[in-house]
């Protein structure tokens, strides 16, 4: 749980600053490859639905809640078992839906700064909150693939 705290702390802090001191749609360039910048994201991963007409807000504010109860039981349940890479990614998924959440709440959309260039190509702008999210699930993925239920598999 301290690192879901970590992420929606840290996530906040750096969406708040972003909204105090880079003026919408601006770009200040870090390098070459990654560039700060404001912008707004009333949708899901990538705009999904951000132009919806507004009902999206509340539905991935209650999708969001939704998740976040499921992965709380879920660290409950487990809160005793010698799973470090599930409990990892799956703490990292609560901070980053909680993080979202917030900004969804209170804002009606999302805060995303970081843009990361490849050349002409830019990939989509994202926060604190999506990375978590995004490294959260791949922990879970090499964990489903490597290590849950592999005591089990070896049993059998």
């Amino acid at each position: 749980m301290i690192v879901a705290v970590v992420i929606v702390i840290v996530d906040q802090l750096t969406k708040w600053a972003i909204i105090e001191w880079v003026p919408l749609y601006d770009r200040i360039p870090l390098n070459t490859f990654i560039n700060l910048t404001h912008q707004k994201n009333s949708g899901a991963a990538f705009s999904f639905l951000a132009d919806a007409g507004g009902w999206q807000r509340w539905f991935l504010a209650v999708l969001a809640s939704a998740v976040s109860i499921v992965i709380v039981v879920w660290l409950w349940r487990i809160r005793n078992e010698e799973q470090n890479i599930l409990t990892a990614g799956l703490a990292l998924v609560l901070g980053g839906a909680i993080g979202n959440l917030i900004d969804r709440i209170l804002l009606g959309h999302v805060t995303d700064f970081i843009q990361v260039l490849f050349g002409s190509w830019a990939f989509p702008s994202f926060n604190v909150a999506d990375a978590g999210i995004s490294v959260g699930a791949a922990l879970l993925i090499v964990d489903a693939l490597f290590f849950s239920g592999r005591q089990e598999r070896a049993d059998s």
